[in-house]
């Protein structure tokens, strides 16, 4: 009797090689700026620029949407509880302008594959000196409170939104 060939090549076979599917995320819709109500005289704008011109002290979000694929693997990570944490970065254009991270979070949850991480707070709490900014937002996903997934799933990256703050009057 011979050995097994090992190899099998017959029609009555079947071989998964992606049993779980890959799991993928979108970044979109970065988005920065105060309140619709104008800076008050002098300095006035028009209302279409108000929310992205706020004074140090006029409450602001920086918000984000990740969106992820549907998959079996996506929805054991997402029951997992995967920690999605966004940094907003405000780079600072001028002499005055700081450098700052704003970092907000959210967790994922069962069944829930679109998510919005939003920071909301003032220039004053967060740091932001007067100046013009240029923000962008990088994002981890993960770890998971899981014992059993303690890593950094994925990043992303998406920029080029702007803020100008002011010290009012």
């Amino acid at each position: 009797m011979a050995a097994q060939p090992p190899v099998q090549y017959t029609a009555t076979e079947t071989y998964s090689k992606n049993i779980l599917g890959p799991v993928f995320f979108e970044m979109s819709g970065l988005q920065v700026g105060g309140s619709d109500q104008p800076p008050p005289p002098p300095l006035e704008v028009a209302l279409s620029n108000s929310p992205y011109i706020i004074a140090t002290n006029e409450e602001f979000q920086a918000r984000v949407k990740i969106k992820f694929n549907d998959t079996s693997l996506t929805r054991l990570l997402l029951c997992l509880g995967a920690k999605i944490e966004v940094n907003f970065c405000a780079e600072g254009c001028g002499h005055k302008a700081t450098e700052k991270d704003l970092i907000a979070y959210v967790k994922t949850k069962k069944d829930v594959f679109e998510y919005e991480v939003v920071y909301q707070g003032t220039p004053d709490s967060a740091g932001l000196t007067e100046g013009f900014y240029v923000i962008a937002a990088v994002a981890n996903i993960g770890p998971c409170d899981h014992p059993c997934a303690q890593f950094l799933f994925g990043a992303g990256y998406v920029a080029r939104v702007y803020l100008q703050v002011y010290e009012p009057f």
